[in-house]
């Protein structure tokens, strides 16, 4: 077919047409924008996280991103604060789970702000005993809680790391009612203080990560900082996307083996618990629409060009792009799931 000057004419208005959403929105965007992060930590995983989107963002919008890290808390209220764009927030279930859970300052998420798209997982959520621990496996503690026998679980309350104490108590109560009063946590802090209320004896578990606790699974048995994995919370669908290789030296099919169905932390009786740690953006709700909207288009495009998704995996998260209304509709479902367990044994 031969192409008039009148068509071509068209393409071209066409093509302009389809571009000015974004050509528009992007105009709205401040110069710098301020990414506040739910941890004060620049070596965890909520940073590095952070990190990956940011530069990527900054890229595809050419403007400048900053990763601040200054505590969910504080996040929070420097996102209620800026009603113009320039501060944006990514965090993952903690700001959720830390409203169910009651912490002074953290109010709901889902009425306060708006949820941005998800962007990856860390399945790397997990438990760990002692090397020379007498537990071998989950079945081992629930079955010494249902003994009368008191195991002391160390966890930083208020997040991720309380959601699986709570399924740990949960499971104990589905197996034999009233042995979930023997399964008690050890609050602690970060993952340093966890690992050291192991080694003190503080503790019997601890809610640890398989990238801040695989190496010392490595220890030879006798040295006093060995530990062993007994949990994994990952959906084994989302652990399964992890490298074959693994991390460290555990390969993913032997992490395969602490994560449901092998290793069973039971739900209702019937399905296991799971639960995939997920990193989503936040914004304030009365935010420009149109900078939330070239953000996320912007997200789109680079999870549709694919260098993110690599980078996300060389450092052990599962890319994970959902858009603002699918990561709106999936993480409230989640969160409804949780609050009727955690609501459960409030009661109870």
């Amino acid at each position: 077919m031969k192409l008039t000057r009148r068509m071509i004419v068209v393409a071209i208005g066409a093509m302009a047409i389809a571009a000015q959403p974004l050509a528009a929105a992007a105009q709205n965007l401040p110069n710098n924008i301020r990414m506040v992060i739910g941890s004060t930590s620049t070596g965890g995983d909520t940073y590095q996280n952070a990190s990956i989107v940011a530069e990527a963002l900054s890229e595809q919008l050419g403007v400048n991103i900053k990763v601040d890290p200054v505590g969910t808390s504080e996040g929070l209220k420097a996102l209620a604060r800026d009603t113009r764009g320039n501060t944006i927030m990514l965090h993952h279930d903690q700001i959720y789970l830390s409203h169910l859970y009651g912490v002074p300052g953290n109010d709901d998420p889902f009425e306060n702000f708006i949820i941005g798209p998800t962007v990856a997982i860390n399945p790397g959520d997990s438990f760990l005993v002692p090397a020379d621990s007498p537990y071998q496996t989950m079945e081992d503690i629930l079955d010494a809680a249902e003994a009368g026998t008191q195991v002391r679980v160390a966890i930083q309350p208020g997040g991720v790391s309380e959601i699986g104490f709570t399924a740990m108590k949960n499971a104990a109560r589905v197996r034999s009612p009233g042995s979930e009063a023997n399964i008690v946590a050890v609050n602690t802090g970060s993952q340093a203080d966890k690992n050291q209320a192991m080694w003190d004896g503080l503790a019997d578990v601890i809610n640890g990560s398989i990238q801040a606790n695989e190496q010392f699974t490595q220890l030879g048995a006798d040295d006093p900082k060995a530990m062993r994995f007994v949990w994994i919370t990952a959906r084994p669908q989302t652990l399964e996307q992890a490298p074959e290789a693994g991390m460290g030296d555990t390969t993913r099919e032997e992490f395969l083996q602490y994560a449901s169905p092998a290793t069973s932390v039971t739900l209702d009786g019937t399905d296991d618990f799971a639960f995939d740690k997920e990193f989503f953006l936040l914004y304030n709700e009365e935010m420009d629409p149109a900078i939330m909207d070239a953000i996320d288009t912007a997200l789109e495009k680079i999870y549709a060009e694919g260098e993110i998704q690599q980078r996300q995996s060389e450092a052990f998260f599962i890319p994970n792009f959902q858009p603002r209304d699918e990561a709106l509709e999936h993480l409230s479902d989640k969160r409804d799931t949780v609050a009727g367990i955690i609501e459960q044994l409030k009661v109870e």
